[in-house]
């Protein structure tokens, strides 16, 4: 990946990097309309298989599935932004993820590692994700009553479709 070659570029690398850190902030504190306006009006998504071919369709199942009793934690680091030469308001990134996941009702924990793989656009609201998605490194499970009890899932494999 190319380094940046501007002031600009640097500014906008500082922009993305602030809005997918404001997308896993909304996502863990559950700030849903604040989560919903990360995205591009034709966002898509893919998490290990899990798609969403649009941004409602995507936080309408956040707000289902990790809401109230869900406690979570996600944290992106390392990121690898590129502004697009042919086109400087359109940018691609990576980030390696670390994500935690209790689910106390079910004595449920996840914990994982993966790489997104992003898209981003410039709009007249400024950066929004265009694509995100990720694939697993790894995945652990486990009860909370029976920690021995876990389970390890490889690269690819997740258990929450």
């Amino acid at each position: 990946m190319a380094a940046p070659d501007s002031t600009v570029d640097l500014a906008d690398i500082a922009a993305i990097t602030r809005l997918k850190y404001r997308y896993l902030r909304c996502l863990d504190t559950k700030q849903w309309d604040d989560f919903a306006s990360c995205f591009a009006a034709d966002a898509t998504a893919d998490y290990n298989g899990l798609v969403f071919e649009d941004p409602v369709q995507l936080v309408d199942y956040m707000r289902a599935n990790m809401g109230e009793g869900v406690l979570t934690m996600h944290q992106a680091h390392h990121p690898e932004i590129d502004i697009d030469p042919e086109d400087p308001d359109a940018a691609s990134g990576r980030w390696y993820l670390h994500d935690k996941v209790i689910v106390d009702k079910f004595r449920f924990a996840l914990e994982g590692g993966a790489f997104y793989t992003d898209r981003y656009v410039r709009t007249a609201d400024g950066w929004r994700i265009q694509h995100t998605g990720y694939r697993r490194t790894f995945e652990m499970s486990w009860n909370l009553d029976d920690p021995a009890g876990m389970k390890v899932h490889g690269p690819g494999e997740h258990v929450h479709a």
